[in-house]
């Protein structure tokens, strides 16, 4: 059997298929089984059916936190399904239709809870989506931006808030400073850590677009023609649509004519309760501090821990207030654990190509052609693309900071001559690259878990949010080449990204509106919009 360094050029086939095959087919499933299956082919020098099956039995049950995931996932959505049958969606989209109650409002309100949920990028999207969904179809708005809102939102303020993403981002940190031979003389992993977020800039400027898009209601690309869909004909999918979810399809009616806004409030807090006091308890340890406490938490743990006290709690409420049998609730968990099968077994897949791209060292060969070119200017460029590249390619942040973090560290060291000030803005480049790819990656888990809870046709969902994942990386690229042609310090420069974020915005919605000749700003008259946005 072959080497995966001799692979070259052929480990970036898998990938490449998989994703050119998702984007023009439009079907994630048999395009990632296909990449693998190639993948299989390459690496074994034959059919490659047994190497195929391997990476994907292996991507299930040899990975405990790809387990972890699973049964969160599962647990997830025994806990929405009751939810949904009791009412308690409904009961919160009735209370919320009177006060969100234009496209802007339910957009903002979207983004500010994704803000304020930071702890984890899973439980982000799940519980936001869950919230939101029935109440932004009420004002028309697009299934795919909605699942634009949730995506751009959950991972990259996990990179600044205390979760899961932080404690791994600095493990990785103190890999690259094993990796280079500096621990002794560059400030702790922690501290760079720190350091780098002002240099995180996609993930930054992913947020404030979010925001942006949200407060100007402006559009472009195909999300453009989503909204113009949506909010002329209603339709918050495309007619040939294939949403991951649909909760009246898949679980019926509700089961009561009374919907309490308890039986939403209840399991979400449950969830959000266990969860907190599960990281709590799984980091500490006497004397420990909250960063130590941090870095040894067991989060997806806790998360799994979490969604099963959202199931039960559920279930309970479903079984005291009589909306549900015994049987009818059980039931109802294994519609629940049905709703999530197609967005797992794209994730099983998303994983498995993962382990086809590891196997062929997809990441070292990309990697090692970026390090032919490097200097100190360059170098934060370098890395944003590097990484985008490698985490498009394999659908994985995790696995792409993993791959590049060990490279880019000892680089960052070297051309800087030993400064801590571009171990920062190294690291800040790969954690930006990382999400960049994965925001634009048809094979990526976060952005199947966006379009599986806001209900959204995956391909769909990757074609509307490219157009933006791509603005805002430009941005990031203006800003890291500005910093290096300059030496100007972040609070300056990120100003100025600022400035640049809401002109594209504005200067794209106006183009893109006048060459498909609709308008920029596609939102049909409503009573209570007009009411709610008089000050226009």
């Amino acid at each position: 059997m072959t080497t995966g360094s001799e692979f070259g050029a052929l480990s970036l086939v898998p990938p490449l298929i998989a994703i050119a095959l998702a984007i023009i087919t439009r079907r994630a499933l048999l395009s990632l089984f296909i990449g693998i299956w190639s993948g299989g082919i390459i690496y074994s020098g034959s059919l490659g059916i047994v190497q195929t099956f391997d990476w994907i039995v292996s991507a299930i049950g040899e990975d405990v936190f790809h387990a972890q995931i699973i049964v969160f996932v599962s647990l997830l959505g025994a806990g929405i399904a009751l939810i949904w049958r009791m009412g308690g969606s409904l009961a919160v989209a009735n209370y919320a239709t009177s006060r969100l109650d234009s496209h802007r409002k339910v957009g903002i309100a979207t983004w500010l809870l994704g803000l304020v949920w930071f702890f984890d990028d899973y439980a982000n999207t799940a519980i936001v989506g869950s919230s939101m969904k029935d109440i932004a179809d009420e004002t028309n708005m697009s299934r795919e931006k909605l699942a634009y809102l949730l995506d751009s939102t959950a991972a990259p303020v996990a990179t600044f808030g205390i979760s899961s993403w932080v404690a791994y981002q600095i493990s990785m940190i103190q890999t690259g400073y094993e990796a280079a031979g500096i621990t002794d003389v560059a400030p702790s992993a922690f501290l760079t850590f720190l350091r780098s977020m002002p240099y995180n800039l996609y993930c930054l400027f992913a947020l404030l677009m979010v925001g942006v898009i949200v407060l100007t209601r402006r559009d472009f690309g195909e999300m453009l023609d989503a909204e113009h869909r949506a909010q002329s004909t209603g339709k918050v999918n495309r007619d040939d649509a294939k949403p991951l979810q649909s909760m009246k399809d898949d679980l019926g009616d509700v089961e009561t004519d009374s919907p309490m806004v308890r039986f939403f409030t209840v399991p979400i807090l449950a969830l959000v309760t266990v969860v907190a006091v599960g990281v709590a308890w799984s980091g500490y340890s006497p004397g420990a501090s909250a960063i130590d406490m941090a870095e040894s938490a067991d989060f997806m743990g806790a998360l799994v821990w979490g969604s099963f006290a959202m199931a039960a709690s559920a279930l309970v409420l479903s079984l005291v207030y009589d909306v549900l049998s015994i049987d009818e609730g059980m039931e109802t968990v294994l519609d629940g654990f049905g709703i999530m099968l197609h967005a797992i077994a794209i994730l099983v897949l998303a994983w498995s190509i993962g382990a086809v791209a590891g196997a062929l060292e997809t990441g070292a060969y990309v990697t090692e052609i970026a390090a032919g070119f490097i200097t100190p200017t360059l170098l934060p460029i370098v890395i944003l693309f590097a990484g985008g590249f490698i985490s498009f390619s394999i659908g994985t942040s995790w696995g792409t900071m993993a791959l590049v973090t060990p490279v880019a560290i000892p680089l960052a060291w070297e051309v800087s001559g030993g400064s801590s000030e571009m171990l920062a803005v190294a690291t800040g480049a790969v954690f930006s690259g990382a999400i960049f790819g994965d925001h634009c990656s048809p094979i990526s888990d976060t952005t199947v878990l966006s379009s599986t809870f806001a209900g959204a046709d995956h391909i769909d969902h990757v074609r509307t949010q490219i157009y933006y994942a791509l603005t805002t990386a430009a941005l990031a690229t203006i800003g890291y080449l500005l910093y290096g042609l300059t030496g100007l310090p972040q609070l300056v420069l990120i100003p100025v990204g600022i400035v640049l974020l809401v002109a594209v915005v504005y200067g794209f919605s106006e183009l893109d509106a006048r060459r498909k000749g609709l308008t920029a700003k596609p939102f049909v008259t409503r009573e209570r919009d007009s009411l709610a946005d008089a000050d226009d």
